[in-house]
């Protein structure tokens, strides 16, 4: 491999890494609704991307950043649409239950975006598209520089949202030892929904952003985004925020590595080798969440 080759495969980790936030988000999304609940919410990538779907429907009317803004909006209402119907009234003793619940979602998520769209991709607006900023021997695509921007505003909202807010207490109370937080007052249920409504909002934010990095958005995103989240909840540590956003830019620049090495039609069979790695040399991910819940 010459000089030229290794600028242009560095070229290529950089761009992943920066779309990688794309999976970070969502990986939070999934890590988030499984910490406090302890159940994997398997349509959470499909409403993400309907979410983006939704904001086109006021993308010729305000400009572009609030566009983005309303599919977070749209998130956020569809997360607790998802937690009303797939987890509110089904009992949480059968973990069959909601996983089976939640695969139903995914696809009736799916089949519907199809359908309301003929199949087809639809163009989703991107800031800075045409603009490219250079260090040194690399380039920096002004989208995927606001996508990344967009996706480190929004993890440090959360955490901020976290440690720092009466809905943040509740949420880790509710998380670490929920009978303890029911018996302290708080609400376990209206604590579960606003954590559908926060992840909502994360995911609205990564389906616009993924949408804004890739310039359409179509049917097919839902799938490989719902695998590219649960390897990255897997990789990050079962529970761990700090994790799936570690995990969310490895995932990111190994694929485009492995695009790079191998073509496009390669590529997701280098991040699953990954996860297998760590399934078996390190399964509880990079930053395993302590246990204990009553």
């Amino acid at each position: 491999m010459d000089l030229l080759d290794l600028l242009d495969l560095t070229q290529s980790v950089i761009d992943g890494v920066l779309f990688g936030t794309t999976y970070a988000l969502i990986g939070i999304g999934f890590t988030l609704i499984f910490g406090v609940m302890h159940k994997i919410n398997l349509s959470y990538a499909a409403a993400s991307i309907g979410a983006a779907y939704l904001s086109l429907i006021v993308v010729t009317a305000v400009p572009t950043p609030l566009v983005y803004a309303f599919a977070a909006l749209m998130g956020g209402v569809l997360g607790w649409l998802v937690y009303l119907i797939c987890f509110r009234f089904i009992p949480l003793n059968n973990p069959l239950a909601t996983l089976m619940s939640t695969v139903g979602m995914l696809l009736a998520i799916e089949e519907l975006i199809s359908h309301l769209t003929y199949g087809m991709p639809q163009n989703y607006p991107a800031l800075f598209a045409s603009s490219n900023f250079e260090v040194g021997q690399f380039f920096f695509r002004g989208d995927l520089m606001f996508v990344f921007a967009l996706g480190c505003l929004a993890m440090v909202g959360l955490m901020q949202l976290l440690k720092r807010t009466r809905l943040g207490l509740a949420t880790r109370a509710v998380a670490q030892q929920p009978v303890a937080a029911q018996l302290c007052g708080m609400s376990v249920n209206t604590t579960n929904a606003s954590t559908f409504v926060i992840a909502g909002l994360l995911g609205g934010t990564a389906g616009a952003m993924a949408g804004a990095a890739i310039g359409v958005l179509s049917p097919l995103m839902t799938l490989p985004l719902t695998v590219k989240g649960l390897v990255v909840t897997v990789i990050g540590g079962l529970g761990s925020i700090p994790g799936a956003i570690v995990a969310g830019l490895i995932v990111g620049g190994v694929e485009n590595l492995f695009q790079f090495l191998r073509g496009v039609s390669e590529r997701d069979i280098y991040v699953m080798l990954l996860l297998f790695v760590f399934l078996v040399f390190r399964p509880g991910g990079l930053f395993a969440a302590p246990g204990g819940r009553d």
